[in-house]
């Protein structure tokens, strides 16, 4: 089954993903890919459109990155966004150069509403965009013409629609820019003619069929981690092959408070074959002495794989392992020539040998928000699609250096009272991830008469829609303040608590 597509070229901005979000939320399936990605592999993908990304490097400059020319020869509709308008340019012969007055942020900016992108009847003449940029069109290729302007930038977009060739100075996928979200839509329905039915009902229903013919009458391990994206895994893989399935669930002892036993009756009643490995000491032995989070969760990716193999050998030969990796997973762990956030222990962290004929991954290219909607379209009851990310490697990497059982108890302790006091104040739907983090540092306190010198918690509460990019939760007042109290009276070893307001970027949802 065949599926339209709108293909995303990635040159390194920083807004790279967010453009595959938007394009989704127009209903139409997008995949990311480095810009060395060859054009037999893009002609062999079938899109009905190209976006080119942004990115930091000045296209005339030898060692920036390129594309090759054959690309606008395919009769496939490109719209070129910041880096990628100014890339357009260049290899269609035009000329790019330093700008006089540099944009960066909102910039009133005047659209020629004859384009095809700003002729929705809702949209104005004139709005906010967000500029980003030292570079500019100083000569438009021939062609072209100019379809929007700001006060120093008179090619802040440009067409040449018998070609099907559009290019942006600003960047319509952010929030910041008004309309933009339109101004895509404009181009994936009417420039490259989408239709927009791409669905959770139509992306199940083909996964299910793929991993069927993939799977054939193999067995199939799943590493369930009791989590949103391990669940729906599970639900799409129950579905595809039944009793073919078994579930893995590892308790590597790095769970939250009650977790390890929770996820074992959310699974027992499951149609599913279900085993439940208990191995915290032989994890915890394995991190003694680490406290750099790659080695963490590179230890902990190993390990999970070498337990998978072991539990597969006792059930007899097992073909295909499956993980509920996510897009966002991926993207973070580095791609082509993007930069290694963190390697996710499910996808970075994997060691180059494992006993399998393949590892499976059909979440692979979905945000945590498609995610929780294909989880409702299984069927799955709301607590498992609702319930609060938590990272592989678990508390492991909420533990800042090394990692102890006392210390894991301490903050086990102190995120259940965190958590149990968001819940308390109904906030649990509103932010999207919050969790404790025991730090390294310790300070002095006075509890009683007496001086203390223990340990800062930190608290964390994001709010996102696709875990790419988030703000700090505004958590009033009066709940932090419930949770440090309780926090400070009922858990040892804790005198100081503070809570962590930076967004994403710069800095990433977890601390490590």
């Amino acid at each position: 089954m065949e599926r339209e597509s709108v293909l995303v070229i990635d040159f390194g901005g920083q807004y790279n993903q967010l453009i595959a979000r938007r394009v989704r939320e127009c209903g139409v399936y997008c995949e990311v890919k480095p810009y060395k990605t060859p054009i037999e592999e893009i002609k062999r993908f079938n899109p009905k459109g190209i976006i080119f990304t942004g990115g930091p490097n000045s296209v005339y400059l030898e060692s920036s990155p390129t594309i090759s020319k054959e690309i606008f020869e395919l009769g496939v509709p490109v719209l070129g966004i910041c880096y990628g308008c100014h890339l357009m340019a260049h290899i269609l012969g035009g000329e790019v150069s330093a700008c006089v007055t540099s944009e960066f942020g909102k910039t009133e900016t005047v659209y020629d509403k004859s384009c095809v992108l700003f002729a929705q009847d809702d949209m104005p003449a004139t709005a906010v965009s967000w500029m980003s940029h030292n570079d500019c069109i100083s000569r438009l290729p021939d062609g072209f013409k100019s379809v929007a302007h700001t006060d120093n930038c008179p090619v802040a977009a440009m067409e040449n629609p018998e070609k099907k060739l559009y290019a942006v100075q600003f960047h319509p996928e952010v929030n910041h820019t008004e309309n933009g979200i339109k101004m895509i839509d404009s181009f994936v329905k009417q420039v490259c003619g989408c239709g927009g039915d791409w669905t959770m009902a139509n992306y199940a229903k083909v996964a299910i069929e793929e991993i069927r013919a993939k799977v054939g009458d193999g067995k199939v391990l799943l590493a369930l981690s009791g989590g949103v994206d391990s669940s729906v895994a599970c639900a799409l893989l129950s579905k595809a092959v039944g009793k073919q399935l078994t579930c893995v669930f590892v308790d590597h002892g790095f769970m939250r408070k009650n977790e390890g036993d929770e996820v074992e009756a959310a699974f027992k009643d499951w149609d599913v074959n279900f085993i439940r490995v208990n191995a915290a000491d032989r994890f915890i032995g394995k991190l003694e002495g680490v406290s750099d989070p790659e080695t963490k969760r590179k230890t902990i990716g190993e390990e999970f794989i070498r337990v998978f193999e072991e539990e597969a050998r006792k059930i007899g030969k097992v073909d295909f392992l499956v993980q509920g990796t996510i897009y966002p997973d991926v993207i973070e762990s580095g791609t082509g020539d993007a930069a290694v956030i963190k390697s996710h222990h499910n996808v970075g962290g994997l060691p180059d040998y494992v006993d399998f004929k393949e590892i499976i991954e059909p979440l692979r290219l979905l945000f945590k928000d498609e995610v929780r909607k294909l989880g409702t379209e299984l069927g799955l009851a709301d607590y498992l699609v609702w319930r609060q990310p938590f990272p592989g490697p678990g508390l492991a990497i909420r533990i800042i250096g090394e990692i102890t059982r006392d210390k894991l108890k301490i903050l086990q302790d102190a995120d259940y009272i965190f958590r149990e006091e968001i819940a308390n104040a109904g906030l649990d739907r509103s932010i999207n991830q919050y969790f404790a983090v025991l730090t390294d540092m310790r300070s002095v306190g006075v509890m009683g008469d007496g001086r203390t010198y223990d340990y800062t918690l930190a608290l964390r509460g994001v709010t996102t829609t696709d875990f790419m990019t988030a703000d700090f939760a505004r958590i009033p007042y009066d709940v932090l303040e419930k949770a440090s109290v309780r926090i400070v009276n009922e858990v040892d070893n804790i005198n100081r608590i503070c809570y962590d307001i930076t967004s994403k970027p710069p800095a990433t949802i977890e601390w490590e």
